[in-house]
């Protein structure tokens, strides 16, 4: 019965989401009142479970992150860099998509996705801007860069860390192993680039001439604020990194780097909260406490199982099968608590299932590519994904949920389509 009413929410709680006529903020937090009202779960469960609960190191690290962004963005270095990138290209529409996006997926790769949209976003804006483009299709093709690119390491995608630490895998193992196959998805995806936002290439010659002779040095405001800015985020980013060594969670270094930075320069508080997208925080809450009353209820455990029973102990099948149920659920549930959810099964799996040959380590790299890659399949299948919506509404460039889910299943599908026969000649031939 629990298991019934929480498919029952979640699925009409999607169903509002999608059909943007509510809200996304007010449709989470009516699913997660409800979760709550009809105790599939609780309240213990919902704020201080680290499996079923809302997951606090995601939110406080974009609160972090963010504030970290509102303090640089009064420096000018995002109107630096637009112009940059706006002369680099020299006002090609599309090499400026395909430059904002390779650095976007680059930066994924050592960031997580979600702190490196919010730093290109804002660049974004400023570049479209100056250029007289449409925004939105510069955004989603940085937000699906950031998924793929974050799918090569260990650190990129948190689906990944979770899966490294069950497996027993290195930081090395992923590059190895995701890298080659994630750089292919980017040029591939690059390509694809050019067919899917095609309308979106205009080019203005007045406009290019404009940004052109324009100084890029000269939006800087505040030289002093920049290199207190660009110290702080650079300590962040090795902090980020040296992760395995240091032991500090993301949202705990993104939290010491925002209040250090607020210490260090001469912000107020107001003007460091400004950029904070609040509705954003409070929506990724609400969706935390309705997928995990989804694992509460077995939900997940039943469907994971179910997927495993499926491939009959056959090694092919059993990847296939992650492969695609993986992606297919990372694009319409969090791929956090899914891929934590079916990592014990996965281990079992590998001990049982057999093949000619095959190396049972597919198991654990087909899941990783379906959770990340899946999550470019819909508005709300990933945290980026969430956070590039968010920013867009509140700069006045709302980007419906069918919008993004329109070009990102053409992306996911795809993607997975050819991931498939990397897993099948690298480990299964």
């Amino acid at each position: 019965m629990l298991a019934t009413a929480a498919i029952v929410i979640f699925v009409a709680a999607y169903a509002l989401i999608a059909t943007d006529k509510i809200h996304r903020t007010k449709v989470a937090l009516g699913g997660a009142a409800l979760m709550l009202a009809l105790h599939i779960t609780d309240a213990q469960k919902a704020f201080f479970s680290e499996q079923t609960g809302i997951d606090w190191n995601v939110v406080f690290l974009l609160l972090g992150m963010m504030v970290i962004v509102s303090v640089l963005r009064q420096t000018g270095v995002f109107e630096f860099l637009a112009i940059w990138a706006a002369k680099k290209a020299r006002g090609r529409p599309y090499r400026l998509m395909v430059m904002l996006a390779v650095i976007t997926a680059a930066v994924s790769a050592l960031l997580d996705n979600v702190t490196t949209v919010l730093l290109i976003a804002p660049v974004t804006f400023l570049v479209c801007e100056r250029l007289a483009l449409n925004v939105v299709p510069y955004l989603l093709a940085e937000v699906m860069a950031s998924n793929i690119g974050g799918a090569a390491t260990l650190v990129g995608d948190p689906p990944n860390i979770i899966i490294a630490s069950r497996a027993d895998l290195t930081f090395n193992d992923f590059l190895i192993h995701m890298a080659p196959m994630a750089v292919v998805l980017m040029v591939v995806f690059c390509l694809l680039c050019r067919w899917l936002f095609r309308r979106a290439f205009t080019y203005d010659p007045d406009r290019v001439a404009a940004v052109m002779s324009l100084e890029a040095r000269e939006a800087i405001t505040d030289r002093k604020m920049l290199i207190q800015a660009l110290t702080v985020l650079g300590l962040v980013v090795a902090a980020f990194v040296l992760h395995p060594v240091l032991h500090y969670e993301p949202s705990v270094v993104a939290l010491l780097g925002a209040g250090l930075l607020v210490v260090v320069t001469r912000v107020t508080t107001q003007q460091a909260l400004e950029e904070v997208e609040w509705p954003t925080l409070v929506f990724f809450a609400g969706l935390f406490v309705m997928v995990g009353s989804l694992v509460e209820a077995g939900v997940i455990d039943a469907v994971s199982k179910a997927a495993a029973e499926a491939t009959e102990g056959r090694l092919g099948l059993a990847a296939m099968v992650l492969l695609w149920g993986s992606a297919g659920l990372s694009a319409v549930i969090d791929n956090i608590p899914f891929v934590a959810t079916m990592s014990p099964i996965v281990s079992d799996l590998a001990d049982t299932v057999t093949g000619a040959g095959g190396d049972p380590q597919v198991l654990w790299w087909a899941m990783a590519f379906g959770a990340d890659l899946g999550g470019n399949a819909t508005a709300i299948g990933a945290s980026a994904n969430v956070v590039v919506l968010g920013i867009a509404a509140r700069n006045g460039a709302p980007i419906s949920f069918w919008t993004f889910t329109r070009y990102g299943l053409v992306v996911t599908v795809i993607t997975i389509a050819l991931v498939v026969p990397y897993l099948w000649l690298r480990y299964l031939s």
